[in-house]
C-alpha cells in the first residue's frame, strides 16, 4: 500500500523522512505531491520505500489548472488537481490527463484553523454527473481522512458526512478512488492498519480503505510504463521484432 504526502517544500518534512517513516509503518511507497518544486530524490538512494514523483496542482480555476496539467503531465508520474469548487471538480474529472481529483469538498478541509495551510473556500461537491465522468476518464477521487484524524467539532462532522455521501455515490457508479491522510509532516503519517480502523469506525469499511491506499501504487505502475520510452499507447509498445525469413 502507498500513501500520498506533502513533502518539503510543500510540507514540513523531507521526502527522505517521509519515506523512512512510511517504511517503518508498513507502507511499500509514498507519492510525493509537491506544489512548487520537485523534491531532492538523490538522497533517497537505498531507501526501503518506493518514492513516486507527483504534483498536486493548486489553481484558481480550470484555465490555470489546464495549463499546469499540460506542463507537468509529460514528466511527473502522478498528477493531482486540487478541487474545492464545482468548476475545478468538474474540470479534473473530465480530463484523462489527470490521475486524481484531490480534496473535492469546500472550506477548511483539514481543521487546522485560520492559520493553517490547508484551508480553501468554495462550493465543491461530487454528484452523479461527476462520478460518471471520473469513471469514464479514469480519474480517481480522493477520500481525505485528514479531518477524521485532526479536525474537531463541526468541521469534522461535516467532513465525515461528506465522505459517507461520496462513498455511496462512487459505489453506485463504480467510480475509482484513492485514500489518504494528507500528511504534511512525517508525524502525521498513520499506518495502513490505523487508517483501516478509522475507515471501519466512520462507516467506510476497513477493506475499502485498504483498496484506496493500494490504488496509488496501481496509478504509479501504470504511469511509469507510459512514461517509459517503449510506451506508445495502451497495449502498444516500441520494440525490436524479428522478421520472418
Amino acid at each position: 500500500m502507498y500513501e500520498a504526502v506533502h513533502a518539503h517544500p510543500d510540507g514540513d518534512s523531507t521526502a527522505a523522512r517521509f519515506a523512512a517513516t512510511a517504511a517503518r509503518q508498513g507502507y511499500d511507497g509514498v507519492v510525493v505531491r509537491a506544489d512548487d518544486a520537485r523534491p531532492e530524490y538523490g538522497e533517497l538512494d537505498g531507501a526501503d520505500c518506493d518514492v513516486v514523483d507527483g504534483v498536486e496542482i493548486v489553481a484558481d480555476g480550470p484555465e490555470q489548472a489546464s495549463g499546469a496539467v499540460g506542463n507537468f503531465r509529460p514528466d511527473r508520474t502522478v498528477v493531482l488537481v486540487r478541487g474545492g469548487t464545482d468548476r475545478l471538480n468538474r474540470f479534473a474529472v473530465e480530463q484523462d490527463r489527470v490521475d486524481v481529483l484531490s480534496r473535492p469538498f469546500a472550506g477548511d478541509v483539514d481543521g487546522r484553523g485560520p492559520s493553517g495551510h490547508q484551508t480553501r473556500s468554495g462550493d465543491g461537491d461530487v454528484n452523479h454527473v461527476l462520478a460518471k465522468a471520473a469513471k469514464r476518464n479514469g480519474v480517481r477521487i480522493e477520500f481525505d481522512l485528514g479531518p477524521a484524524l485532526r479536525a474537531t467539532g463541526g468541521h469534522r462532522v461535516r467532513h465525515l458526512d461528506d465522505l459517507r455521501k461520496l462513498k455511496r455515490i462512487l459505489d453506485h457508479y463504480d467510480a475509482p478512488y484513492v485514500v489518504s491522510a494528507n500528511a504534511r509532516s512525517h508525524l502525521e503519517l498513520r499506518a495502513p492498519r490505523e487508517l483501516a480502523a478509522v475507515g471501519e469506525e466512520i462507516g467506510l469499511g476497513a477493506e475499502w480503505v485498504r483498496e484506496g491506499l493500494a490504488e496509488w501504487k496501481r496509478i504509479a505502475a501504470r504511469n511509469r510504463e507510459r512514461l517509459s520510452e517503449s510506451f506508445i499507447a495502451p497495449g502498444v509498445e516500441r520494440g525490436r521484432y524479428e522478421e520472418d525469413d
